[in-house]
């Protein structure tokens, strides 16, 4: 398995119409994400990268969203995702749309956002999935020009590994979109096929575990002073 960090330089694209079917890739996304927009509360919600910035999450009931990206239009906050300029547990969710598959540590990215989310804050993150049509293009030398196939890609399994590593409870993942070339995605292969999607979907929350101790058992353990053999109280 290669390593997450690459020296690699990546340059993502600047919005969705960069990418060949890129409209295609955002509806479908919506979509997804639509139901768990709604589910989503708090005060600040942080879109990080250009293509998240163009995510329709009208249903979201978050009012306050800030974009963060080193480049492009829709950036309101211009900074290197890899160091975001918040406080600690400052921001209620996060939004990578396809972020990750632009990024050269992708490790460091959650991290950040990891420090960034307060306690029980959402996190939204979706990516192209290797193992499908689009994985299967990288072993294909004319359809490395696809900027979306010279991409990097995760496994979902890898992802889902990061985020335990990082204490985040899974809410939900999916793939979908099996078809990258149709408008429909291949409405009935995504439906009975979906880890052959194209796309994949995780929607996560930080659980920080409180340490407390046990009364009961720290007077358990305390050890007892004996009284000495012979000695008598005096009043």
């Amino acid at each position: 398995m290669k390593p997450a960090r690459t020296p690699q330089t990546f340059v993502a694209p600047a919005g969705w119409g960069e990418l060949p079917k890129g409209a295609y890739y955002r509806e479908a996304l919506e979509g997804e994400l639509k139901p768990w927009l709604a589910k989503m509360y708090g005060f600040h919600l942080l879109k990080i990268g250009n293509l998240s910035a163009e995510i329709n999450v009208e249903s979201c009931a978050i009012s306050h969203q800030v974009n963060v990206s080193l480049n492009g239009e829709p950036a309101q906050v211009r900074a290197d995702p890899l160091h975001l300029p918040f406080a600690e547990k400052s921001v209620d969710a996060c939004l990578l749309a396809h972020t990750l598959p632009w990024c050269t540590d992708p490790h460091r990215l959650l991290q950040e956002v990891d420090r960034v989310l307060i306690d029980d804050g959402w996190l939204v993150m979706s990516g192209f999935n290797p193992i499908s049509l689009l994985g299967l293009c990288k072993a294909v030398p004319f359809a490395r020009r696809n900027p979306v196939v010279r991409s990097r890609m995760f496994t979902l399994m890898r992802q889902l590994d990061w985020l335990s590593l990082l204490n985040f409870e899974v809410l939900h993942y999916s793939g979908f979109r099996v078809l990258p070339w149709t408008k429909q995605g291949g409405k009935l292969l995504s439906t009975h096929l979906p880890a052959l999607g194209c796309m994949q979907l995780i929607v996560a929350r930080k659980r920080t575990i409180p340490l407390t101790l046990n009364p009961m058992k720290q007077s358990r353990n305390k050890p007892r002073v004996r009284q000495p053999v012979g000695a008598t109280r005096q009043s």
